[in-house]
């Protein structure tokens, strides 16, 4: 047993990395009768391109199961891993894991989304005041200058900053936890690389702004016969 205890950190991985590889995105829609949404809008499989469908039922489930895949997998890691001499380390690895299964999923052809709700449960795994910080920086970006993507750029790179502020008063910041939020909120950057281009030329669309465009990308379904 001691001797499989020292795969224990990189199982827990490998079922982080296959839990964030279900794209809901294309599971949701799929069982809902919706189109793929890798087909219309920006082919991302993501809540936001979900709500380009037309239902918000939808892009609602997409939202929170994202996030839940994210979040089950460093949480369970912090409620039962010392059990199994899990340490912060494996905690780093797992909400990791889980975050570049969304972002390169290996049930879906390595083709993912953009990974901000997934991220988002992650921090929350970390810790819930730090999760809801993160919030709180999307919020303000978002309520004063209604760029969605802008506000989830800033509270990427927020997450690290605040981890490390928090430290000694709200939780005991680890390297490897640092590490790992500086690594996502990267990797976020890289996926946002259309939108900062966008938003540098002054062409992102703002929150309540629709696009005409975007629905003419919608084929309806076709019905089974």
């Amino acid at each position: 047993m001691e001797k499989l205890a020292a795969f224990y950190p990189i199982l827990a991985a490998i079922a982080a990395y296959l839990i964030g590889s279900l794209s809901f995105a294309v599971i949701v829609s799929k069982l809902m009768g919706l189109n793929d949404p890798r087909t219309f809008g920006s082919k991302n499989p993501g809540a936001t391109n979900v709500l380009r469908s037309g239902s918000k039922l939808a892009a609602i489930l997409t939202l929170v199961l994202d996030a839940l895949k994210g979040y089950i997998p460093v949480a369970l890691v912090q409620w039962f891993g010392k059990d199994y001499g899990l340490s912060d380390g494996t905690i780093a690895m797992v909400g990791i894991a889980a975050f570049l299964g969304h972002l390169y999923p290996i049930f879906f052809k390595f083709v993912g989304g953009k990974g901000v709700a997934t991220a988002l449960g992650v921090v929350f795994g970390v810790h819930w005041a730090l999760g809801l910080l993160c919030i709180a920086s999307f919020a303000i970006i978002v309520y004063f200058f209604r760029w969605v993507s802008l506000a989830s750029l800033v509270a990427a790179a927020f997450a690290p900053i605040a981890y490390l502020f928090g430290d000694r008063v709200l939780w005991a910041a680890d390297k490897y936890i640092t590490l790992m939020l500086a690594l996502m909120a990267m990797f976020l950057i890289y996926r946002h690389g259309a939108n900062i281009t966008r938003l540098i030329q002054g062409n992102e669309p703002k929150l309540g702004n629709k696009k005409p465009a975007a629905a003419a990308d919608i084929k309806p379904k076709a019905k089974k016969q």
